[in-house]
């Protein structure tokens, strides 16, 4: 078989990465017929309820032939379905005041996608010498971000201080004393609640963020996959804002359709209107499936029960028997602790000073059938040698409450053994 030279490109997007690797072990979990407790990726769960409004409204598009070859049979726009985007506007616009026009949403073939677009977008090289940057202000961050541009290194982050909250918890906090220092960025970047540690960034740090984004004349850009307004996996107070240096992402995968890959982008018109473009080159158009499924439960805001009423309080119970027996397994481990859950649905395990890195300890569980994400793919744009990115373990508590109990299980016992040698 022939041995072909790929491009700059090609090498840079075909080579394992954390998410690549990440998506290999969701299809192995997934396709074998021998037990595994996959407590990886990002999967949301099965939720009975919510699937079955999901169900009828694909039923609906199926037994109407006319809704059928709208959905299935037509390219929509490259920037997204028309209807969709006016009743997304309308109801963002009542539920937030933000006073979106159509010219400010796209959308896209899913988050990543949107990612992908308006990374590369914003960032990297701008003319011969003149490079900006993405800030993270907040590490760790998205397993996705790390390895999506085109250019490398186009991250830049910095070490976030850490609240010590009563046993075993902590929170990572902005350093914004070293944030205010940073220069030659382009973009600030931030998920809300933080993907993979829970963390909720809070209103005031927004504003904060928001302030400085303005002073620099950059956009700030707020990933809510987890967050505001659905699927809403906050178990804290929080508010949305918007205005035209904002840029808010948004995804339907949480809500328990990540294969209808709908991404969606709220920004100015300026860059909606690049996106289309890319669109058009890259996509052709975008998927219907997705804004075809959630029409009209915007629409007539069943969405609002289905994030407030089913899924919001179905993770908020998972998450407390998951931390609640994690931390009850690992009763008399020293040196372990767990990040404050406030939204998404993982635990964020941190074994300070423990014999192996977090890689190994992936390696050590696989054998075991449980399949977790190692923290070190977590700190993208930090390049500063820090312990603590190696002594993390990201487990998700999406899975059935069995299935994550008996992986808890396991991980606790390895974590003991390890720290017996």
């Amino acid at each position: 078989m022939a041995k072909y030279i790929f491009s700059n490109f090609g090498k840079k997007f075909s080579k394992i990465t954390g998410i690549s690797r990440l998506m290999s072990d969701l299809d192995t979990a997934l396709n074998q017929s021998k037990e595994i407790y996959f407590l990886g990726g990002g999967n949301p769960a099965f939720i009975p309820e919510a699937v079955q409004k999901f169900q009828k409204e694909i039923l609906k598009i199926a037994n109407n032939t006319e809704e059928f070859m709208k959905t299935a049979g037509i390219y929509d726009s490259a920037q997204g379905n028309t209807e969709f985007i006016e009743t997304l506007r309308d109801y963002l616009n009542d539920t937030y005041k933000l006073n979106l026009k159509n010219e400010n949403i796209a959308l896209t073939n899913g988050s990543q996608n949107s990612f992908f677009l308006l990374f590369n977008l914003l960032a990297g090289e701008f003319s011969k010498g003149n490079t900006k940057k993405i800030l993270l202000p907040l590490v760790p961050e998205y397993i996705g971000y790390s390895d999506i541009g085109v250019e490398k290194d186009l991250f830049i982050s910095i070490k976030p201080d850490i609240e010590y909250l009563d046993e075993p918890f902590f929170k990572y906090k902005i350093n914004f004393n070293s944030l205010e220092k940073i220069e030659n960025i382009s973009l600030i970047c931030l998920s809300r609640p933080t993907n993979p540690s829970g963390n909720l960034i809070t209103d005031e740090e927004i504003y904060k963020l928001h302030e400085i984004a303005k002073r620099k004349n950059i956009p700030l850009m707020i990933d809510n996959a987890y967050g505001m307004p659905f699927p809403g996996i906050i178990f804290e107070k929080a508010n949305q804002i918007w205005d035209e240096n904002i840029i808010l992402t948004m995804s339907l995968s949480k809500l328990g359709l990540p294969a209808a890959r709908t991404g969606i982008i709220i920004a100015n018109s300026e860059i909606i209107n690049a996106v289309t473009q890319m669109n058009a080159v890259i996509n052709l158009s975008v998927n219907s499936f997705g804004p075809a499924i959630l029409k009209n439960l915007i629409k007539n805001k069943d969405i609002n029960h289905i994030s407030n009423n089913i899924i919001k309080p179905y993770y908020q119970k998972k998450s407390n028997e998951a931390f609640d027996f994690l931390i009850k397994e690992l009763n008399g481990v020293p040196n372990f602790k767990v990040h404050k859950n406030e939204g998404a649905f993982f635990i964020w395990l941190w074994l300070k000073d423990f014999p192996v890195s977090s890689l190994e300890f992936y390696e050590i569980l696989k054998k075991r059938n449980v399949f977790v994400v190692p923290g070190n793919y977590y700190f993208p744009g930090l390049k500063e040698k820090w312990s603590h990115k190696e002594e993390c373990l990201r487990i998700s508590y999406a899975m059935e409450s069995s299935v994550v109990k008996k992986g808890l299980s396991i991980i606790a016992d390895e974590i003991k053994k390890n720290l017996a040698r």
